[in-house]
């Protein structure tokens, strides 16, 4: 089976190259971590303490182990964590959050590579978040001993279809797994039904309630604000995890409001960063004063400029606290919708498109309180801002009611740390 996967990954991967070659020369992507992805030379771990290997895929996954690395650490100080990860954002952000911890590129999922790879960290524990279910690599840390995990287990509609179209495959890795603890009931179903072993099973929750910071006073928010001198009268419409067209659609909110409404700031986060450039040029043919995040450290915020380009990564979640009214981006497309929890965790007035899928539990439970809007188009968007606007209380308490539903979830990484323990006994 192993070879066999080999040989599929190997004309997978020479079908994609011509994409991949332009992907890496255009956007600077996969050009990081050969040795690491292809060759499994990941760090080589010298301790003989216990140790988890925990894989996040990107930005997302990073940001998410955050709560769980802090309970496991803090009860386990004797234990090794080491982190792995897929994407370069994603790797450059665990660096920077998770140092001195080793953090490596995850080998891709040949045999050679995530046997190498195994061999050099020694984990006893292999934990995957979400969702990556790589048959060799599973395998591989099974041989060496080690038990396998999936950590706030996440089946969308559209992985469950894929899923589905290779269901033995599927169901030969999930009947492998250890532990699956699922974000809610309808996921665990879905894992069961594709083949995950209804024991090892558990509904832990979703651990994004328990890293989303609540406290707009938190010492990188307050940073973050200061250096954007942005002052307590200021009124911050903040449009997060954008993709195209989203980035045009909340600057003509902006626009069409601002001559009405002084005090209004408008801050835009690009999803990903081969947008940056893109966002700045739209900036500029707009004609608005705008700024830089990443000149705001040399040059100081400009006073005249009311618009901010978030040019960094990782920095999202603390700049959600500066804001009184959000819209959460990728939600006006097909991308399925980006995390909504972190503005709701400040009290942010929140509102998103309607393609909001990869986080539909999350949605009915803000829709089912009242704490969050739904905008189809422009035309709602702007009427959702101006409402904010005019109309502070309805904002504040529209906020509130969101705040309160985070604090209340709240508790999922306290039970996967538990069955974590477990494994590792």
């Amino acid at each position: 089976m192993a070879y066999l996967l080999d040989l599929v990954y190997l004309l997978l991967l020479i079908t994609g190259s011509p994409w991949l070659v332009h992907a890496a020369i255009r956007k600077g992507k996969y050009r990081e971590g050969f040795a690491a992805k292809f060759l499994g030379r990941v760090p080589i771990r010298s301790g003989a303490e216990p140790c988890i290997w925990l894989h996040a895929v990107s930005v997302g996954e990073v940001n998410l182990l955050a709560p769980l690395l802090a309970r496991l650490e803090q009860q386990h100080p004797d234990w090794a964590c080491v982190i792995s990860t897929t994407t370069k954002t994603g790797f450059d952000l665990a660096k920077k959050k998770y140092a001195p911890r080793a953090v490596f590129y995850c080998p891709l999922d040949f045999s050679w590579a995530v046997r190498a790879a195994v061999k050099r960290i020694r984990p006893k524990v292999l934990v995957l978040a979400e969702l990556e279910l790589w048959p060799n690599l599973i395998r591989a840390a099974q041989k060496h001993g080690a038990r396998v995990a999936v950590v706030n287990g996440r089946l969308s509609d559209r992985s469950l279809r894929g899923y589905r179209r290779i269901r033995p495959l599927a169901a030969c890795i999930l009947q492998s797994l250890d532990a699956v603890a699922a974000q809610n009931a309808e996921y665990a179903d879905r894992f069961r039904e594709l083949g995950a072993r209804p024991e090892n099973v558990y509904l832990t929750g979703s651990i994004k309630f328990d890293g989303a910071q609540t406290d707009r006073r938190n010492p990188q928010t307050q940073q973050l604000a200061k250096l954007a001198r942005i002052a307590n009268s200021d009124l911050v419409f903040l449009a997060g995890s954008t993709q195209e067209p989203e980035e045009d659609l909340a600057l003509h909110v902006y626009r069409e409001l601002a001559a009405e409404y002084p005090a209004l700031r408008f801050i835009v986060t690009p999803r990903h960063p081969e947008r940056f450039e893109v966002v700045a040029a739209l900036l500029d043919r707009s004609g608005v004063r705008w700024q830089r995040r990443s000149r705001l450290d040399e040059d100081g915020a400009d006073p005249h400029a009311r618009v901010l380009l978030i040019d960094a990564i990782g920095e999202l979640g603390a700049w959600w606290g500066t804001a009184q009214i959000g819209f959460v981006g990728g939600s006006m497309g097909v991308r399925g919708g980006q995390n909504m929890i972190e503005p709701a965790a400040y009290g942010v007035a929140v509102s998103f498109g309607p393609s909001t899928d990869n986080f539909r539990d999350v949605v009915a439970l803000l829709r089912k309180r009242d704490a969050a809007v739904v905008v189809a188009d422009r035309e709602e968007l702007t009427a959702f801002v101006r409402r904010c606007l005019a109309n502070p209380d309805y904002a504040e308490e529209l906020g509130h009611r969101a705040r309160q539903l985070v604090l209340e979830q709240a508790g999922a990484a306290d039970k996967t740390c538990e069955l974590l323990q477990s494994l590792m006994a």
